[in-house]
C-alpha cells in the first residue's frame, strides 16, 4: 500500500527541483513552485479580464453613435429619395456623404481599438451610408444588453455591498436566492454582450468589405498572367540546364571518354599515363562543370546557411567586386528566400558579362512585410528588361506577387529591385 502511493504521486522532475532549489533555496522549494503558479495564474487572468473589459468598452461607444447613424441614415435616405424624384446624379461633396464617411471612420477605429479588428475604407460612400442604416438598431440593442448585464451583476454582488447600505438585510434566504440567479442571468449578458461584439464585426464586414467587380476582374487577370508567367519560366530553366547539360558536362564527358578509348587501346606506356592524366584533368573539369549546374539549380547554402551565406558565396564566385549588405533579422520564407537568390545571382551574371562593371553593389533588408532587394551596378547600363535573363527574373518575383523593376538609363548606372511580400 505504502509503494503504491509513494510511485502514484506525481513528483516534479529531477532537474526542475534541482534548479528550483538552487534559485529559491531547499526550504523554501514548495513556495517558490506556488509562487510562480500564482503567478501565471494572475497573468493570465488579467489578460483575459482586459479583454473582456475591452469589449464592453468598444459595445458602450457602438451604443453612444447609434443616434447619429440613425439621424445620418434617416437624412441619406431623404436625399436619396429627393435625387431619385430629380432624377439626377447625387454630389458626393455632400454633407451627408462626408459625415457618413466620418462616423465609418469612427466605427473603424472604434473596432480596431476595442475588438482588435482591422478593417479597410470603404470603396464608396453607398456602401458605408448602408453600413450606418443597419448597424444603429445593433448599437441600441448592444447598449441594452449591457446595461442588463450590469443591473444583473449588481444584484448577483448584493450580498458584498448591501450591507453598506440598509441597515438590516430582511428575508436573506430570498436575498441569496435572488443573488444566484441573478449571477446566472449576468453571465448569459456576458455571453449576450460577446455576441453583440462579433456581430458588430461581421456586420462591418459585410457592408465595408465589399470588393468592385472590376477589381476581382483585374486581380483574377493578374492571377492568370502571373501563373502564365510562372508556367514559362519553369520551361525556361528547364532549357536552360539541358543547355548547360549538353553543352558543357556532356561534352566533356564525351571528351573523357575518348581519351579513355585511346589511353585503352595504345601500346606506348608513356603516351597511355600522358592520355590518362588529360583524362583525369577532363574529369576533374566535368566535375566543376555539374557542380555549377547544380549550383545554379539550387544551391544547397540556403538550407545550410540561410540567404546571407548563399549570397556571400555568389560575391565570392563573381568575378567583379561585390559589396554585400544583407540586414535580415529573422528568416525568411524557403520561398522568398530562393527567389532573392535568383534575383542577386543572375543581376550579378548580367553585370559581370554585359555592362562591363568594375562594382556591384546588393542590399537586401526588409521593410515592414516586404524584402527589398537592390542590386546596382556602376557599367555601362542601357540593359533591355524584356531580355531573357530579366524576363525570367520578372516572372519569378511575379509568382510570389511581388513587384520587379529594372532602371537601366544609357551611361549607367544599372539598378535591378525587387520586392518580395514575406508576411
Amino acid at each position: 500500500m505504502r509503494a503504491a502511493v509513494r510511485h502514484g504521486a506525481a513528483r516534479p522532475p529531477k532537474e526542475l527541483r534541482r534548479a528550483l532549489r538552487k534559485v529559491c533555496g531547499a526550504p523554501q522549494y514548495a513556495r517558490g513552485a506556488a509562487g510562480l503558479a500564482f503567478r501565471i495564474m494572475r497573468t493570465a487572468l488579467l489578460s483575459r479580464l482586459r479583454a473582456v473589459l475591452a469589449v464592453c468598452l468598444g459595445v458602450a461607444l457602438g451604443t453612444l453613435t447609434a443616434l447619429p447613424e440613425l439621424l445620418l441614415a434617416v437624412a441619406g435616405g431623404l436625399r436619396l429619395l429627393v435625387v431619385a424624384v430629380r432624377k439626377s446624379r447625387p454630389a458626393d461633396g455632400s454633407w451627408v456623404v462626408a459625415a457618413t464617411r466620418r462616423l465609418s471612420a469612427a466605427e473603424r477605429r472604434r473596432m480596431a481599438s476595442c475588438y482588435g479588428v482591422e478593417l479597410p475604407v470603404p470603396a464608396t460612400g453607398r456602401s458605408a451610408l448602408g453600413y450606418l442604416a443597419v448597424r444603429w438598431a445593433l448599437g441600441l440593442f448592444g447598449g441594452a444588453v449591457l446595461l442588463l448585464t450590469l443591473l444583473w451583476a449588481g444584484a448577483a454582488t448584493f450580498l458584498l455591498w448591501g450591507w453598506f447600505v440598509l441597515d438590516r438585510l430582511h428575508r436573506p434566504g430570498d436575498v441569496l436566492l435572488s443573488a444566484f440567479l441573478s449571477l446566472f442571468l449576468c453571465l448569459l449578458g456576458a455571453q449576450g454582450v460577446q455576441g453583440v461584439a462579433i456581430l458588430d464585426e461581421r456586420l462591418a464586414r459585410h457592408f465595408l468589405t465589399r470588393s468592385d467587380p472590376r477589381q476581382l476582374e483585374r486581380r483574377i487577370g493578374e492571377l492568370a498572367l502571373s501563373r502564365a508567367g510562372v508556367v514559362e519560366a519553369v520551361h525556361d530553366e528547364r532549357r536552360r540546364i539541358e543547355r548547360d547539360l549538353h553543352d558543357g558536362v556532356q561534352q566533356r564527358l564525351v571528351a573523357l571518354g575518348m581519351l579513355l578509348g585511346r589511353a585503352r587501346r595504345g601500346r606506348d606506356p608513356e603516351k597511355a599515363a600522358e592520355l590518362l592524366r588529360q583524362a583525369h584533368e577532363e574529369a576533374q573539369r566535368a566535375l566543376t562543370d555539374l557542380r555549377e549546374v547544380a549550383w545554379r539549380i539550387y544551391p544547397a547554402a540556403l538550407d545550410e546557411g540561410g540567404l546571407g551565406a548563399a549570397l556571400e558565396t555568389v560575391a565570392e564566385r563573381a568575378a567583379v567586386p561585390v559589396r554585400l549588405s544583407v540586414d535580415l533579422p529573422e528568416p525568411l520564407p524557403a520561398a522568398v528566400q530562393t527567389v532573392a537568390y535568383f534575383v542577386v545571382a543572375e543581376a550579378v551574371t548580367n553585370a559581370t558579362k554585359h555592362s562591363g562593371a568594375a562594382l556591384v553593389t546588393v542590399r537586401v533588408a526588409r521593410q515592414g512585410t516586404m524584402v527589398i532587394v537592390r542590386i546596382e551596378d556602376d557599367g555601362r547600363g542601357g540593359a533591355d528588361p524584356a531580355g531573357g535573363g530579366l524576363t525570367g527574373l520578372a516572372r519569378r518575383v511575379a509568382a510570389l506577387d511581388g513587384r520587379f523593376t529594372v532602371d537601366s538609363p544609357a551611361g549607367g548606372p544599372t539598378t535591378v529591385t525587387g520586392e518580395l511580400p514575406c508576411a
